[in-house]
């Protein structure tokens, strides 16, 4: 900070040079191409389907949490409704959505890190490209290339942070501030364990910024609009809640049912710091920093020494690729960088804390509080998949706190140290990715490359046989089942209502435990009181493992009211019995339990009482 009490950062908007612009165009081409070529070599139908079935039927005008049950924030099926609202259900739409975001959040993160460096280190901006540079592989959505709400919360929250780098830089105005705490909420209504740790740790260190300030006897005013901002967005997107789906219908889908089913314990949390090499590449890197800041002559020697020392855990993961033939291991590998750079981002953060101010001083605990928040939902093997932008991040801060003031030594240092990461991570990442080892719960790589020729799915592409089996379930469907039919599909692998335009009437579309909150028997009185009049078994999955817990139980509960019609490649449809085609009380009308919807809760509110009061009726009638 200078004598005037404001970052040194805060010196106005830098105008782009030719150099950005080719950067900037290189990095975002890179990456839509990894993203494009992803979709065109590999489907993963479970998590597209869920997806895209809930964004077709929200499409319809369907309300989540209050006409279905949904345990996610809303705002990714809501973008992907509005692509199918917009466009058509047209499957290379959402490709190009995720090229289209995936380089822009590749973007946003060159910049935010050339806005860290400039001015911390010598040639800021070839040090920026080159920790950008293994996000064209590593990209939030190269990994994962489907619609899905961990890259898309990971996009919001990048854009967040530079919307505070640019709001520091101009002085807090109070509009702007204002504006900006308003944009500060929108990951939490992407995805909520994640987003809320982001929000969580973001006002935390608002707060103890508008402290250090008052505290300086310095004005507070414009983080007190930032804080009003959130305060206000907050507070706004609940009540379009309330107004739309009922809080108390959120709150039990995306905050009770989603933590009773994916809350982590504590031991598992905590199994990330347990690798037995993390203490050796923390004390190598330990190491290298103090031979860096002792070597105040800037000699060559200690200098090649401390940068040899700092790039192990870097170098260690890319020669492992070689002498490893097992591709699980060179994926444990890189991923075990995660918690390395966790612990020193987080020391060297505090050891550096009288050299930063404003945005630069909270930057690493938010982003280590964000990347703990995900954790929550899959650990580190499953969560990391998307938040390598952060991860590049938490680096350029510690490379921060690594160099000494700039009018003291240039920091050459620098530039050769990321250049072993840009290397490494491009690399192994590379591999990471062409491998698709985090995708392994799906078979994607065996069988011979199939393309859907169904309107709806150009642009699918998988391998197997699930596409030509799926397109002759489809054809049997349009000959033989009545489109104004409920249909019940088991356990809901494919995207048949978004490839077909038929209106879904069941209220969930997976029977997965994460996000199926029914018991087989709840799931057969549905099936009466909705009267679903098919049910579609499909046989072999591509999951690898079955998903539909007590599957045997609720099969043999559905062939009670249904008999088998027609047995194809890989589904078994079934028809209901015509002794049970009326299920209800002695004048035939479908008995509903009295005070339950159909999520076994009434709704707290006026609106949702008439709302269920009305598809009761319908019902009925």
């Amino acid at each position: 900070m200078n004598s005037t009490g404001t970052p040194a950062s805060s010196t106005g908007a830098k105008p782009w040079l030719w150099q950005d612009w080719a950067a900037a165009l290189l990095l975002f081409v890179a990456t839509t191409a990894v993203v494009v070529w992803q979709n065109s070599r590999l489907g993963v139908l479970w998590d597209l389907s869920y997806i895209l079935e809930n964004s077709f039927r929200i499409s319809l005008g369907e309300v989540p949490y209050r006409d279905f049950p949904l345990p996610y924030p809303p705002l990714s099926f809501l973008t992907q409704a509005a692509i199918i609202k917009l466009t058509g259900r047209v499957f290379f739409h959402h490709v190009l959505y995720c090229a289209a975001v995936g380089g822009l959040a590749t973007v946003l993160t060159w910049r935010i890190l050339l806005n860290l460096l400039r001015g911390a280190v010598t040639s800021a901006r070839l040090v920026a490209f080159l920790l950008s540079a293994p996000l064209t592989v590593l990209g939030i959505y190269c990994i994962f290339p489907h619609p899905f709400y961990d890259p898309d919360c990971t996009f919001a929250i990048l854009l967040c942070i530079l919307l505070l780098q640019q709001l520091e830089r101009r002085g807090l105005p109070p509009l702007r501030a204002f504006l900006t705490g308003a944009v500060l909420v929108v990951p939490l209504f992407v995805k909520q364990n994640t987003g809320l740790a982001f929000l969580g740790s973001a006002g935390l260190a608002l707060a103890v910024l508008m402290g250090l300030e008052a505290w300086r006897k310095r004005p507070v005013s414009g983080y007190a609009w930032l804080m009003a901002g959130v305060t206000s967005g907050l507070v706004s997107t609940l009540l379009l809640i309330h107004l739309t789906a009922g809080l108390s219908n959120y709150r039990r889908w995306t905050i009770q049912f989603a933590a009773s089913r994916r809350m982590p314990p504590l031991a598992d949390m905590l199994a990330v710091y347990h690798d037995q090499v993390l203490p050796w590449w923390i004390g190598a890197f330990v190491a290298g920093a103090l031979v860096l800041w002792l070597n105040r002559q800037g000699k060559r020697g200690p200098a090649l020494l401390s940068i040899s020392l700092m790039s192990v855990p870097f170098a260690w993961t890319l020669i492992y690729m070689f002498i490893e033939k097992d591709s699980s291991e060179r994926a444990e590998r890189l991923l075990a960088l995660w918690p390395v750079l966790l612990i020193v981002s987080f020391v060297f953060a505090l050891l550096s804390v009288r050299r930063r101010a404003g945005i630069m001083l909270v930057l690493p605990y938010i982003l280590i509080g964000t990347v703990q928040g995900a954790f929550l939902s899959q650990q580190l093997w499953g969560s990391t998949y998307a938040l390598w932008p952060l991860l590049m991040l938490l680096i350029a801060s510690t490379i921060m706190a690594l160099v000494a003031p700039p009018k003291q030594r240039s920091a050459w240092e620098m530039v050769p140290l990321t250049s072993v990461v840009a290397v490494s991570m491009l690399v192994s990442g590379g591999y990471y990715v062409w491998s698709h080892e985090r995708l392994n719960y799906a078979n994607v790589s065996e069988g011979e490359m199939a393309r859907s020729t169904l309107p709806a799915l150009a642009g699918l592409s998988v391998r197997g046989s699930w596409i030509p089996h799926f397109e002759e379930l489809v054809r049997f469907a349009e000959r033989e089942i009545p489109r104004d039919e409920g249909l019940l599909m088991i356990p809901g692998e494919d995207l048949f209502y978004y490839a077909t335009g038929r209106h879904p009437r069941f209220p969930v579309l997976m029977f997965d435990h994460t996000v199926n909150p029914y018991s087989p028997e709840r799931i057969l009185d549905l099936s009466r009181v909705r009267h679903t009049r098919w049910l579609v078994v499909k046989q072999n999955l591509q999951l690898e493992e079955e998903p539909v817990e007590d599957k045997d139980r609720l099969l043999e509960l559905l062939r009670q009211d249904f008999e088998l019609v027609k047995s194809l490649d890989n589904y078994d449809v079934y028809r209901r019995k015509s002794s049970s085609d009326s299920v209800g009380d002695q004048t035939g009308r479908p008995t509903i339990p009295v005070n339950e919807s159909i999520f076994n809760e009434s709704t707290s509110t006026s609106w949702g009482i008439l709302s269920a009061a009305v598809r009761t009726v319908q019902e009925l009638e």
